[in-house]
């Protein structure tokens, strides 16, 4: 179930990430050219509108229908996108990444029904006019029943959400957001459910909450800090202040997941740390101008609007500081001494005891399909949306191979969803192990928990320089 989660979760982030600096360069416009904004400008601002109502919804919808059916599938989602925008008064977000992902299904099963049946010299005119007809009657059908459905259900979304603000207890998502994030399902949530929320919000208000609730690098900070400071484990101790540079700085926050996995425990210290930042927010009435992605303190105050850049940072500080007087204890008077790695180990032996073999005959298993280690080429660093933590780390794993006189081998970062065909090692995290294994059968997997110090990319190192 977890993994269907993640996998439904992807599919929606995975529309909206690739389009990220569309919404932030419109989160910068809100927050600079409106009436309340920094420089306000009355030409300028009227781009806000047409840019949140047509050029982001299509770009949803493009990429929506190219990850189902290529680049005509893209073409027939941006088609179909317009259906839905025109049929509803609503952001059509949302109903964007219906008609995309539709659109790119429809021209998909079409080519597939006529694949070698085209006259020769047609080829060019059924392609065409395919996208042109299926499009033109599936803008049809979204204008008249996807638009109008998807506008109803953005209505009672709204109405739901209207009551939990008004009632106080917007505060209460963070319990569900937190233990969700460290499942990998941080972006689905961030990109697939806040950003389209956030997106209405900020057409009335020029702002809104939704962008400070995942995004708020300060519960995980306080973790990191807890773990830096009171950490029995040498190793996960040294790695800790590397962890939270990247986590508060860079915005990655998949770094501090596997420090929270270690000990359970410590979601009650995020959860503590976003609830509380959470009732300074609703309190204050703070919100952001647009998504702060990636999630670091600096693109976090930055898309603060005019005047309440401090109170927004302090919302993070606030965060921080709640999550560490929680989470400090809880690593101080921890009996446990294991560290990460050991973690990982210890789990594979049960994982094995549970399917009735040996470690060893999982092991054997596993080298069934190594490929050739004289051989090895191509190393790909795979995470859940492909560009935060997998970026890190390819660039952590391919300083340690070029150190090791091996700069000929080629370390990439993918989403797990889509992992490169000519992968002959894949590098993920553990929780990512199984999606990583069926979209990439042919390769080698090696898992961590770890990002910034996993013992495993100092043994792969060693073992493709012997």
């Amino acid at each position: 179930m977890k993994e269907r989660i993640q996998s439904f979760g992807r599919f929606l982030s995975g529309m909206v990430m690739p389009n990220i600096g569309a919404f932030i360069a419109w989160g910068l416009l809100t927050a600079l050219f409106i009436d309340t904004g920094w420089l306000p400008n009355a030409q300028l601002s009227s781009i806000v509108g047409p840019m949140l109502t047509y050029v982001l919804p299509v770009l949803i919808a493009y990429q929506g229908g190219k990850m189902v059916g290529g680049n005509r599938g893209a073409v027939m989602g941006a088609i179909v996108a317009i259906g839905v925008i025109c049929g509803t008064e609503y952001t059509m977000f949302m109903g964007a990444m219906v008609a995309g992902p539709l659109g790119g299904w429809v021209i998909k099963k079409f080519d597939k029904a006529v694949e070698g049946k085209i006259p020769s010299g047609f080829e060019m005119l059924v392609n065409n006019f395919s996208v042109g007809i299926f499009g033109l009657l599936l803008a049809i059908i979204g204008y008249y029943l996807i638009g109008p459905f998807m506008g109803a259900v953005l209505a009672i979304l709204n109405a739901g959400v209207q009551v939990l603000v008004n009632n106080g207890l917007l505060p209460l998502v963070s319990v569900f957001v937190e233990p969700a994030k460290v499942l990998f399902l941080n972006n689905a949530i961030n990109h697939g459910i806040f950003t389209p929320l956030g997106a209405e919000d900020v057409a009335v208000a020029g702002k809104s909450i939704f962008y400070m609730i995942e995004t708020n690098p300060g519960a995980g900070t306080g973790v990191l800090l807890a773990y830096m400071l009171f950490a029995k484990d040498k190793t996960t101790k040294d790695s800790a202040p590397g962890a939270l540079i990247i986590h508060l700085l860079g915005g990655i926050h998949e770094i501090y997941f596997p420090y929270v996995l270690m000990n359970p425990l410590l979601l009650l210290a995020t959860i503590g740390g976003s609830v509380a930042a959470m009732i300074f927010n609703t309190t204050l009435g703070l919100g952001l101008a647009g998504p702060a992605s990636p999630g670091s303190i600096i693109a976090y105050a930055g898309m603060a609007p005019k005047g309440s850049t401090l109170l927004v940072i302090l919302s993070a500080v606030i965060a921080a500081g709640v999550s560490f007087v929680i989470a400090a204890p809880i690593v101080r008077l921890s009996n446990s001494k294991t560290s990460l790695s050991d973690s990982t180990n210890q789990m594979k032996e049960m994982k094995a005891q549970s399917k009735g073999v040996s470690v060893d005959q999982v092991s054997t298993v596993a080298d069934s399909i190594t490929a050739d280690i004289k051989n090895i080429k191509h190393i790909v660093f795979a995470c859940d949306a492909g560009m935060g933590s997998s970026a890190m780390g390819a660039s952590v794993l391919k300083k340690k191979l070029t150190d090791a006189g091996r700069s000929d081998i080629e370390v990439k970062h993918a989403s797990v969803s889509e992992i490169p065909s000519d992968a002959q090692i894949v590098v993920t995290h553990n929780e990512l192990a199984d999606r990583a294994r069926r979209n990439a059968p042919q390769a080698r997997l090696i898992t961590i928990t770890n990002f910034m110090a996993a013992p495993e990319y100092d043994a792969l190192v060693n073992e493709l320089k012997a």
